[in-house]
């Protein structure tokens, strides 16, 4: 059962936007070894806006994925890919429907 998540808003400079795309592709690898995260989206909002939904069953799984290679990476990248810092909020999922 998933219990808490986080939600991050990107904006991509200009030009970056496919690099950008790619990178959020490359997460996929990443995340699939994280085993307290239940649920990962990367997804296209507009043009150069892009998000990250991410669900865990506890505060330890989203800690641990804050501690681990994906949100260090995005770190790294942020200067080169993004216009702004990502916007990143912790949020408390009320109801969800995953798959079985």
């Amino acid at each position: 059962m998933v219990k808490i998540a986080i939600v991050v808003r990107l904006e991509a400079k200009s030009g970056k936007e496919a690099e950008l795309e790619q990178f959020l592709h490359s997460g996929l690898d990443l995340v699939n070894k994280e085993p307290q995260t239940t649920s990962w989206y990367a997804y296209r909002i507009g043009p150069s806006v892009y998000g990250i939904f991410l669900s865990f069953p506890d505060e330890a799984g989203r800690q641990a994925h804050m501690e681990g290679k994906v949100a260090a990476a995005l770190q790294e990248k942020a200067p080169e890919l993004l216009a702004q810092p990502p916007l990143i909020e912790d949020t408390d999922v009320l109801a969800a429907k995953l798959p079985s």
